[in-house]
């Protein structure tokens, strides 16, 4: 990295938020940006996630930018491998590449007040930039609960996101933490190998069939002779996933038919009532991530696999101890728990106009204009930030919005002109976070009687969108400059000579 180097844009992180912002800039004819990636290559969530069985819960053709559809993907639903592949190909087919500052982790991001630019520190050298865009995503630092006693644990340890790919298991006793979209897709994958498999499940999720099949050659011929055919299929995608938000966020009760499915689904391969009993959640559907998957029932009825229906508490050498005082020995240890999603690391590197983190901004949760702009951080943006999830359809559709709402903030900088900064008015804030709150109050996350991810440490929901991906796409299409407050560098005198300092407009 240059010394001294300044940027208009520098962009964090290159997963899928990072390379759509990165495109984004490039079509808008902006090419003065970086893109800081503390790893060696692009991928993200995608290239961290390697763990046996790791595939995408979203059909392929929507799983995927609308700007660079791909007629050849394998699979209905695609694995890790051929969406690293795929965001590989973005990244050469867009021309990325000369952007890209790899093993460049954000150290620090400050406001500068008085040149109204941020300050970046990284971990390969420092620049400028006038516009920060942070798309570091949720599901980029995972968890691992504080268990006493995990360090006198002898054995192997390691969190899903950070899969030891030279442990062989075979034959071994293995301790799966969690039950969430990770451990689904592990548990089957590693059962038939591993010679004593242990499920430690806090909470049981609801699971339905997982409709997967190969993409016949003719499909794929077909798209990629036909164009508007993958488009047809990506609509019809996307139009069934939103006919079926009302249930989720207007109508839980409507809810109640899936649940039957997903228990007949369930009691095609547990035949065990005591193990069908365990494995039976007592909260709506919906209020969590509703898993996919044909092969997990069947992997945990094997004579092989315990499932501990409590989760885990205590560590005593290679015995762990569960909740409910259940005793199991293992020589691995795997955690599937999950990712700081409502206290991202990342809030602790930025530092506002007024010298606070935006973690302790957000100590009370986190809030931004739109699901991208907090207040006091002048010209900052975030991809996938506070309530802009889902829960039952694609994040790429979600996070194109977020990419023209940047593009539009960008465009207001041009007409504006000059040096300036924009700051998300704090009432602009509150009132747009008001209203997701209150039309949170409905939905499944609120009223399915359950304790998810999604919420954060107070009980309040602020991951999640409580609407359609159309509703979210009109909100985000431009921006609102009286939600802002325009500043400049105002011109004061001091000792004769003229100096600047920042202006509110």
């Amino acid at each position: 990295m240059a010394e001294h180097e300044h940027v208009r844009v520098a962009v964090v992180g290159s997963g899928f938020g990072g390379l759509g912002a990165a495109v984004r800039l490039r079509r808008e004819g902006i090419t003065d940006f970086v893109v800081l990636e503390r790893a060696d290559s692009v991928g993200g969530t995608w290239r961290d996630n390697s763990y046996p069985g790791c595939a995408c819960d979203v059909p392929s053709h929507l799983y995927s930018f609308s700007f660079a559809p791909n007629p050849d993907w394998p699979r209905t639903f695609s694995g890790q491998r051929h969406i690293r592949a795929y965001l590989e190909h973005v990244t050469d087919t867009f021309r990325l590449r000369p952007h890209l500052r790899f093993n460049s982790e954000v150290k620090k991001m400050t406001w500068d007040a008085e040149r109204l630019r941020w300050a970046v520190e990284t971990s390969s050298g420092s620049l400028t930039a006038d516009v920060v865009v942070s798309a570091t995503g949720p599901l980029s630092d995972p968890k691992v609960p504080d268990i006493p006693g995990l360090d006198t644990f002898p054995g192997e340890v390691f969190h899903s996101a950070r899969w030891d790919h030279d442990l062989d298991l075979r034959g071994k006793r293995v301790a799966m933490v969690g039950t969430g979209a990770s451990a689904i897709q592990i548990v089957p994958s590693i059962q038939p190998e591993v010679g004593r498999l242990t499920l430690f499940q806090r909470t049981p999720p609801w699971v339905m069939p997982r409709v997967d099949r190969p993409v016949s050659g003719f499909e794929r011929a077909l798209h990629r002779n036909l164009p508007f055919t993958t488009q047809l299929r990506r609509g019809l995608l996307w139009g069934i996933r939103e006919l079926q938000v009302q249930a989720f966020t207007k109508h839980p009760g409507e809810l109640g038919f899936v649940e039957q499915l997903a228990k007949r689904n369930m009691a095609r391969a547990i035949k065990d009532p005591a193990l069908r009993a365990k494995l039976t959640p007592d909260y709506r559907i919906g209020c969590k991530r509703i898993l996919l998957s044909n092969d997990y029932y069947p992997a945990l009825a094997q004579p092989n696999v315990d499932v501990v229906a409590s989760g885990l508490s205590e560590v005593r050498g290679s015995v762990l101890v569960a909740a409910d005082g259940t005793e199991t020995e293992a020589d691995v240890v795997v955690f599937g728990t999950g990712f700081h999603v409502t206290d991202m690391p990342i809030a602790e590197r930025v530092v506002g106009a007024d010298g606070r983190t935006l973690a302790e901004t957000w100590k009370g949760g986190m809030e931004a204009l739109r699901g991208a702009s907090a207040a006091g951080f002048p010209n900052w943006m975030t991809i996938i930030g506070p309530n802009t999830g889902l829960g039952n359809s694609s994040m790429i559709l979600m996070i194109e919005s977020q990419l023209n709402y940047l593009a539009d903030y960008l465009r207001q900088l041009d007409v504006l002109g000059g040096r300036v900064a924009l700051d998300a008015r704090p009432d602009a804030v509150t009132a747009w976070n008001h209203r997701v709150q209150e039309r949170m109050k409905r939905t499944v996350w609120k009223t399915g009687g359950c304790t998810s991810w999604y919420l954060d440490a107070s009980g309040r929901n602020t991951t999640i969108w409580p609407g359609t991906t159309a509703e979210f796409r009109r909100a985000t299409r431009r921006v609102d400059l009286a939600e802002y407050e325009v500043l400049r560098p105002a011109v004061t005198r001091t000792s004769g000579k003229a100096a600047e300092t920042e202006a509110a407009v």
